[in-house]
């Protein structure tokens, strides 16, 4: 599966060439029909005699609206460049080839339009020199010019077959694990809900599959996939996917955010890059100008940070690292387009290197700029785990910029390690400092904390600040390390740490025990522990499983909460009623106490409480012992 866009000046016949190709046209919103102009992307798709179905990205031409151009040109595998005959080449024609030039667009082809209203032949031969001069040193360069007339279907079967040739030597695009939708269209279908739709990129997604959007922040399920009006079980990368979501708002959405599996993707707002100015630039570019930066479907405002110069003057190319307004979603590798806002013009792009640089260099130090070098120019390898290795955690092996064997080439030099068969994978130099901040953590609250068992897992997490897929792999991987222990409960704690007692301590405890044991079912309360032994030393009894809280004031021994389970389960079951004086009378114990435990099997919705009685309801019995 391929995605085609067109290209090319206002009024040089894109849409009406979509139309003529595919029955479709493409001009979905009522305006551009009124105005017989395109204003925002629009979509149609082709069955190739090849039996391939190709999608089609059909783009607004005129210059007001080539912000929404960028919009739908950043997935595409082929571009179509529309020139009119009778006009030839025009100023947007010279933007869009640049742009198509920036993104690094794979393959092309020239469709020369309207070619029914030039009646000169020699006219239509300067028009194709013309046009073969401008692509020269672009994508386009010596790519196919095909003459076409929308209106009389003259060159039509050409152009097809063009198309064929063209995408017969584009490989399909790969499935890494990992999708990635750019998100250019959010709308609603009455009786559906939300749907958002995109190109396809990195990876499948299924019907039923949890997904995440960033940097919106929002987690939904798939409730329908499509692509070019068929559903869908399953799409897979590089293909135009409509996705129907379920349990988020239309509200929650927009143009620009990226919808991927939960954890996969980290909005950024500072990213490093390499950047083309282009020799038309109207200015040089200085240190912290503002631009306007298009990656994927985003557009953000944002500023330009020269690393390796003063200026950067036309034609030139530098180092840079983007400061951005607010976070978009990238990865190592994307293509990224840059403009001014004022007077709006097109002045470069070129390759973000990587989304998590942790801090903003200092300009002129030959250091970074080595290290953009590599992530540009170095082996796939090298550049993917050089970027790995700032970031602060694991990350889903789909993710890296790595076919499989380059993958298997890191994971046997050591440079990256797998954290077991959870699909999550680390540098090695981030996983030492994980790691570190792990058991420093950890020490810390022992130290603070030393009767206490562990700290809970979600506050180890809070201070790692990892999503929580990532974090569960990563503390397994220190699970099965020997640098965590796991406890029953899911509190965490250092190997060698152990509770100890004072010899104080220890004495109160004794007799506190011989108590408990004397007076099972009449314990002293928890106040009274309290009073005897302190409140750390209880809290180190009730997490060690020492002693049961039923209620904020009722303690009981384990073994006797579960005579207290076992007999009131028995009667439930046996259709007796469940009373306080029934608990009372059998255990002999006090109203407070077994009114208290009964009120803990309602709350736990174990039982309902009708009159004075409790009948079975719908909870779990081992909720109780949790």
């Amino acid at each position: 599966m391929h995605v085609i866009g067109t290209a090319g000046h206002v009024d040089h016949g894109k849409s009406t060439l979509t139309q003529a190709l595919t029955g479709i046209n493409p001009d979905r919103l009522a305006e551009e029909q009124l105005r017989e102009m395109t204003i925002d992307i629009g979509f149609a798709w082709l069955d190739l005699p090849t039996g391939e179905r190709v999608g089609i990205v059909d783009v607004p031409g005129h210059r007001d609206f080539i912000e929404n151009m960028l919009a739908g040109v950043g997935g595409i595998d082929a571009a179509v460049l529309v020139i009119a005959a009778d006009e030839g080449v025009m100023p947007q024609t010279r933007e869009h080839l640049a742009i198509l030039d920036l993104l690094a667009i794979p393959t092309g082809l020239i469709a020369l339009t309207k070619i029914d209203l030039v009646d000169d032949p020699a006219w239509l031969e300067l028009v194709q020199l013309d046009v073969m001069e401008t692509v020269q040193g672009t994508v386009l360069d010596g790519k196919p010019i095909v003459s076409v007339s929308a209106r009389t279907g003259e060159g039509l079967d050409d152009l097809v077959a063009a198309l064929v040739a063209m995408l017969a030597d584009q490989p399909a695009r790969p499935d890494a694990g990992q999708p990635r939708l750019p998100i250019d269209r959010v709308f609603t279908i009455s009786g559906f809900g939300v749907v958002v739709t995109g190109t396809l990129l990195g990876g499948s997604l299924e019907v039923g599959q949890e997904v995440e959007i960033q940097p919106a922040g929002v987690r939904a399920r798939i409730r329908g996939l499509q692509s070019h009006e068929e559903s869908l079980a399953q799409a897979g990368p590089g293909r135009r996917v409509a996705v129907n979501l379920r349990g988020v708002e239309k509200a929650d959405i927009a143009r620009g955010d990226v919808l991927g599996l939960p954890g996969a993707w980290h909005p950024t707002t500072l990213a490093d890059a390499w950047l083309r100015y282009l020799p038309g630039a109207h200015q040089p570019l200085a240190h912290n100008d503002e631009v306007k930066v298009f990656a994927g479907a985003a557009e953000v405002m944002g500023r330009v940070r020269v690393l390796d110069r003063e200026l950067v003057l036309p034609g030139e190319e530098s180092w840079i690292q983007l400061r951005l307004e607010r976070p978009i979603v990238a990865a190592h590798g994307d293509r990224y387009i840059v403009r001014r806002a004022s007077p709006p013009e097109t002045i470069g792009g070129g390759v973000i290197l990587d989304t998590a640089p942790g801090r903003r260099w200092k300009r002129f130090r030959p250091d970074v700029v080595r290290r953009l070098e590599t992530l540009l120019d170095g082996d796939p390898v090298t550049a993917a785990l050089l970027a790995l290795a700032g970031a602060r955690g694991p990350v889903r092996a789909g993710a890296l910029d790595l076919p499989p064997e380059g993958r298997e080439k890191a994971l046997a030099s050591g440079d990256l390690l797998a954290l077991g068969d959870s699909g999550w994978v680390i540098h090695a130099q981030s996983w030492e400092r994980l790691v570190a901040r792990a058991t420093r953590v950890l020490a810390e609250f022992h130290a603070a904390e030393p009767l206490r068992v562990g700290l809970p897992r979600d506050a180890l997490r809070g201070r790692l600040r990892l999503e929580p897929d990532a974090f569960e792999a990563s503390l397994a991987a220190l699970a099965g390390a020997g640098r965590v222990v796991i406890e029953d409960g899911g509190v965490l704690r250092l190997p060698d740490h152990a509770i100890r007692f004072t010899a104080a301590q220890e004495d109160a405890l004794r007799a506190l025990r011989r108590d408990f044991e004397r007076a099972r079912h009449t314990p002293p309360t928890a106040g009274q522990v309290r009073e005897r032994v302190g409140d750390a030393v209880l809290t180190s009894l009730i997490e060690q499983g020492e002693l049961v809280r039923i209620s904020d004031d009722v303690v009981l021994l384990p073994d006797v909460l579960r005579e207290w389970i076992d007999f009131a389960r028995e009667r439930l079951e046996a259709g007796e009623p469940l009373t306080v004086a029934v608990l009372r009378d059998h255990f002999q114990t006090t109203r407070r106490y077994a009114l208290d435990f009964l009120e803990r099997l309602d709350a736990l919705g174990i039982t309902r409480r009708k009159g004075d009685e409790r009948v079975p309801g719908s909870g779990r019995w081992d909720r109780l012992l949790s």
